[in-house]
């Protein structure tokens, strides 16, 4: 990766870890909070508070995708970052449940995850864009175990409403390391660029369905299953506070194991086969877990296998879907991926509640085991994206006739998927697979225009 990608991707990891910062940090302390509000009794009005926030979010990242890719990433990030502080500030003042909630429906309504994919693709080159979203999915991982590590230690220092307040000074100042991030690279006006699709197009394209398919799952089986993993600790004498030297380390293990499948799918192209691999990982690991439970060992192994898994994944789809979406919806088919993300998120904690409460530790994992065994099934159909590259050629002061006249005869080249030409400029932007294109035959090319 370039300087600009590296600092790009770090700095847009950073945004995204703080959204989920301030959705994770609280779980661990909001329940034994809410009891000295108005209204805190009541443990629907509690689930609540803590789910409304991934339902707004759910909701409203088709909008914010979409308009992204009609005002721009930045103001669209701006503006949600600005929500999200807001509905912090109240959360940290509410005396009352219903104000709180009131707060965590304004935290989701800052719905830039979307946004935020959108611009790492958008400042990164494909061949990198997995190692970028790998980021943000590390960082995912790594601010959900840092907020069970952090949040008891906060709420003794600061309490619960400190928590929020400070989780919005951290917004307000994630809109200076916005501005500090370059703007996407692309030209305004291009020859050859075509109407933005319809939201249907995008929502119904068989590929993008996979994907959406498949993080809905994943979040589905990730929440489901942090209903019971907890509960079998503490059952097994490993108290609450205690829970972070089982999940840091499993962590920071499973960040290292993902390594060699990121890089197996990127530098020799088996994309599917890890992908596909690891959906086995994680079906074979819910199988197995019940019979796992019964040593903190076993569950901190089945912990680790199950992360490694869901690291290589969470940093696969969204760069999948960067991939595939078509030109002039990146935004918006980042938007129906992350709310199907958010609307997993929600199912499996339900979903999870319900099963564990009815049904016991094997309802929630035969759950998980049929929805994986589904995802592998459909996976298992998909289209391995080519390795792609964009290059960039600098070409003649052309007319419109002749630059259209170079942009069929570039489209006709083996290799070429994709040409654009700056309106009025003198530059060409080629998507090309990486097998059987001809750079030495291009040049040659766009020299005979001269």
């Amino acid at each position: 990766m370039s300087p600009a990608e590296l600092r790009a991707s770090i700095g847009l990891a950073g945004i995204y870890g703080l959204r989920m910062f301030g959705m994770f940090v609280i779980l661990p302390v909001f329940a034994i909070y809410a009891e000295h509000l108005k209204g805190g009794d009541n443990l629907t009005l509690v689930g609540l508070a803590i789910g409304a926030y991934g339902l707004t979010q759910a909701v409203l990242q088709i909008p914010f995708g979409w308009l992204s890719d009609r005002w721009g990433r930045k103001p669209v990030i701006y503006f949600g970052l600005l929500i999200f502080a807001a509905g912090s500030f109240v959360a940290a003042m509410g005396d009352s449940i219903y104000t709180v909630i009131l707060g965590r429906v304004l935290q989701g309504s800052g719905a830039i995850s979307a946004a935020v994919v959108a611009m790492t693709a958008d400042l990164t080159r494909e061949e990198h864009r997995t190692k970028a979203m790998a980021m943000i999915g590390s960082t995912i991982g790594l601010t959900f175990a840092l907020s069970l590590v952090l949040s008891p230690w906060l709420n003794g220092m600061i309490g619960v409403p400190g928590i929020f307040a400070m989780t919005g000074v951290l917004s307000l100042l994630a809109m200076v390391v916005v501005y500090a991030i370059p703007d996407g690279h692309a030209a305004p006006a291009m020859h050859g660029a075509q109407a933005p699709p319809r939201f249907a197009q995008v929502l119904f394209e068989p590929e993008l369905m996979r994907l959406n398919l498949g993080i809905f799952v994943l979040q589905a089986v990730l929440m489901a299953m942090f209903v019971v993993v907890p509960l079998s600790l503490r059952d097994l004498g490993f108290m609450v506070d205690h829970h972070w030297k089982i999940y840091l380390p499993v962590m920071l293990g499973s960040f290292v194991l993902m390594v060699p499948g990121i890089l197996l799918a990127e530098r020799h192209n088996r994309g599917k086969a890890v992908f596909v691999g690891s959906v086995i990982v994680l079906l074979a690991g819910q199988l197995a877990m019940p019979w796992l439970l019964h040593s903190i060992v076993s569950i901190a192994f089945f912990l680790l296998i199950f992360f490694s898994g869901f690291n290589v994944l969470e940093a696969m789809l969204p760069s999948l879907i960067s991939r595939l979406a078509p030109r002039g919806a990146k935004g918006m088919a980042i938007g129906i991926f992350s709310s199907v993300q958010f609307l997993g998120t929600f199912v499996g904690a339900v979903g999870g509640g319900f099963l564990y409460q009815h049904y016991g530790v094997r309802g929630v994992f035969v759950f998980d085991a049929l929805l994986l065994a589904g995802w592998l099934i459909v996976s298992s159909g998909m289209t391995a994206p080519r390795p792609v590259r964009t290059k960039v050629f600098d070409i003649p002061a052309l007319d419109e006739a002749r630059a259209l006249s170079l942009m069929e005869s570039l489209q006709q080249q083996p290799g070429v998927r994709e040409v654009l030409l700056a309106a009025g400029g003198r530059t060409a932007y080629l998507k090309v697979d990486v097998a059987g294109f001809d750079e030495q035959h291009v040049i040659r090319l766009i020299q005979s225009k001269s």
